[in-house]
């Protein structure tokens, strides 16, 4: 992935979600995450390819939640085998997130 296109990714989901776009200059992997908002440390995947159980599952997700007030929301779990610990992840489109912790495009709390 070309660096502009990966850089206005982390450049939306900033405006998106009220924060900004922490640039890559002078930071380690780990040091600070990919966009700066209070209460959030958010970190940004982008790709032309994306796993099919979990599009998959979110439209099942989303399927359910038809005609309801219920938001749509992926539960994905990962063993690492016995006496590991299972790594549990959850998943929800930006839209329904954006409205659960009340942000839209142009707010910031940066």
């Amino acid at each position: 992935m070309k660096r502009s296109t990966w850089k206005a990714v982390e450049r939306g989901f900033a405006e998106a979600l009220g924060g900004r776009r922490v640039p890559v200059t002078g930071r380690s992997r780990g040091d600070a995450p990919d966009v700066a908002r209070e209460k959030w440390s958010i970190e940004v995947k982008a790709g032309r390819v994306m796993s099919q159980r979990l599009l998959m599952g979110m439209a099942q997700a989303e399927e359910a939640a038809k005609g309801t007030d219920k938001v749509p929301l992926l539960c994905i779990s990962q063993s690492h085998g016995p006496g590991h610990p299972t790594d549990r992840l959850v998943m929800l489109r930006l839209a329904d997130f954006q409205q659960l912790i009340g942000v839209g495009v142009g707010d910031t709390d940066s």
